[in-house]
């Protein structure tokens, strides 16, 4: 356990400090290369945009409440065509950068949001800075520019090399530790909060249904809701200590649908009111650990079949009453297929009535908001819910300016000790409590040699790495370790889902839940006998019973 958990704030001011190198993409990574280039971009997105605050010393009570005097001063200079940009996150489809500072600047977009596809394959942390120091810059008065990103870790990591190297929700589930959740989240938005970013489409608030969920699965904290409400909570407390603004997703639960909204509209068997108990858990213990934006999910519902939640104002009135949440309400990305397409700005206008605060990445931002501006003009939308829509936006954007500036000038007084050295002990302690065994004995005897078969040829090669660092000889012979449930081997090893190893033969089976380089080092250690897998499996599927309780 760190000596930092007496602290978290402590932990956090130090990561932003010095800053991040090119997303540690190896645990004894000592280089420092771009770090003065990520706390540039950090300060440029809390810049002096929150006049008239007090100080704030401590980043998690910057609360959005307290800035709505101002958020109502800004919005209240701005001509609809402004009010109508700043309840829009764009989104742009090449790298370049350019592309999004002109959307913010001619569209006067709220924000915008960084894919993996706006960023080069293997990004760098000066690349990224560069890129958020350049939209912030779009728009220096009144209402912040909010940079957002998809970093839930694991599978949803949009910022590859330039961004530490986390696992999913499951991992840390998994890892069955309270304040490490918190300290690890903490981490991960002091990170981004060091890139530039100020909003993460995350934590993931869904409660997955195993091997028959298709879009969730890993990103899950696992199947029982209020073990997965804990975890959400938990995070939301780090995201927070970390200076950005996190997002529960995707209301009211997208984990036990089969169909991918990415493709089509999948559609709840269950009434909101019917999940109250279940799936809406981890929202609610969301909101009550002040989270300060809830993503609806485009879901159907049973009495709204053709109809997504997003463009449904029962499921909106749902989560504000229901749930009694007064923060922002983002939709989930509108240029998704479950969300009807090419109506030239219709299906944003339809998110805003129905009671959406945010619409996520339109299909085209700039139609959007003339979409906008002309449904104040013949009344389908109203100027004054507009207005107060947007007022809970600014005042959001205002309070997470004001944490990112607290983490960063804690963090230049040199409160603790290095943060690369913090970063690394958290991503280890994590992946090494998180290992958990799916079949056979608790305890792993371990071996001096290794064959490594199946799988991909690059996890094959991390894998590898990752042994031959803790001293295991890698060749032909020894103890075969297949990294796929197809290849027979003595030790199958999983990288993703528990369920996805259901059907090896191995007689000994452990999961990592990624193939990050921390998570791959705590496998070689279990392989070499000098790490006891101690990870809970939060997951009940069919098979899981052949898992012992090692935790």
């Amino acid at each position: 356990m760190l000596s930092s958990r007496l602290s978290i704030l402590a932990l956090t001011t130090t990561l932003a400090l010095v800053g991040c190198s090119g997303g540690a993409s190896s645990p004894d990574s000592e280089s420092s290369e771009g770090q003065s280039s990520a706390r540039t971009g950090s300060q440029s997105q809390a810049g002096p945009q929150s006049e008239g605050q007090t100080d704030l010393s401590d980043p998690a009570k910057a609360d959005p409440a307290d800035y709505r005097d101002e958020a109502e001063d800004i919005v209240g200079d701005f001509s609809d065509e402004e009010l109508a940009g700043s309840l829009i996150i764009g989104t742009w489809e090449d790298a370049n950068t350019q592309t999004a500072v002109d959307m913010v600047e001619q569209n006067h977009l709220g924000g915008v949001i960084v894919m993996g596809y706006n960023l080069s394959e293997n990004p760098t942390t000066e690349q990224v800075t560069d890129m958020t120091e350049q939209i912030s810059a779009a728009r220096t008065q009144g209402q912040p520019v909010s940079i957002g990103v998809d970093q839930e870790g694991g599978p949803v990591s949009r910022l590859s090399t330039a961004a530490l190297p986390f696992p999913p929700l499951m991992a840390l589930a998994a890892a069955d530790d309270s304040e490490l959740v918190t300290e690890a989240t903490t981490v991960q938005a002091a990170n981004l909060t060091d890139l530039g970013f100020s909003i993460d489409f995350a934590p993931d608030a869904d409660v997955t249904t195993g091997p028959d969920d298709v879009t969730i699965n890993v990103r899950s904290a696992g199947t029982d809701h209020k073990d997965a409400a804990e975890v959400v909570a938990d995070a939301v407390d780090g995201y927070r200590a970390g200076g950005v603004a996190s997002s529960a997703k995707h209301f009211p639960g997208h984990g036990r649908l089969g169909v991918d909204s990415h493709e089509s509209l999948p559609v709840s068997k269950k009434s909101i009111e019917e999940l109250e108990d279940t799936d809406l858990l981890p929202f609610k213990s969301a909101v009550e650990a002040d989270v300060p934006m809830v993503m609806m999910g485009h879901i159907g519902l049973p009495d709204a079949k053709t109809t997504p939640a997003t463009l449904n104002d029962k499921a909106y009135s749902a989560l504000r009453d229901t749930l009694g949440f007064d923060g922002v309400i983002t939709t989930d990305a509108l240029n998704m297929k479950a969300v009807p397409q090419n109506l030239e700005g219709g299906e944003t206008v339809k998110a805003l009535a129905a009671g959406a605060d945010i619409a996520l990445m339109p299909p085209d931002s700039s139609a959007a908001q003339k979409a906008i501006v002309a449904a104040m003009g013949d009344g389908t939308l109203e100027k004054d819910d507009l207005v107060e829509k947007s007022e809970r936006v600014v005042a959001m954007q205002l309070a997470t300016a004001d944490a990112q500036k607290a983490v960063q000038s804690d963090g230049e007084s040199g409160n603790s000790a290095d943060s690369d050295e913090d970063q690394q002990k958290v991503l280890t302690e994590v992946a090494e409590k998180s290992l958990t065994v799916l079949r056979g004995e608790c305890s792993f005897a371990g071996t001096d040699a290794i064959s490594i078969v199946g799988g991909s040829e690059e996890e094959q090669a991390d894998l590898r790495q990752a042994a031959e660092d803790v001293g295991l000889e890698v060749g032909s012979g020894g103890t075969s370790v297949s990294l796929s449930p197809k290849t027979s081997a003595e030790v199958a090893v999983g990288t993703a889902a528990p369920w996805t190893m259901r059907s090896t033969s191995a007689a000994t089976a452990v999961t990592a839940y990624d193939s990050n380089p921390y998570a791959l080092k705590a496998v070689a250690k279990w392989l070499k006998g000098d790490l006891e897998a101690t990870g809970t499996l939060p997951a009940d599927y069919d098979g899981s019973d052949k898992a012992p309780d090692c935790g």
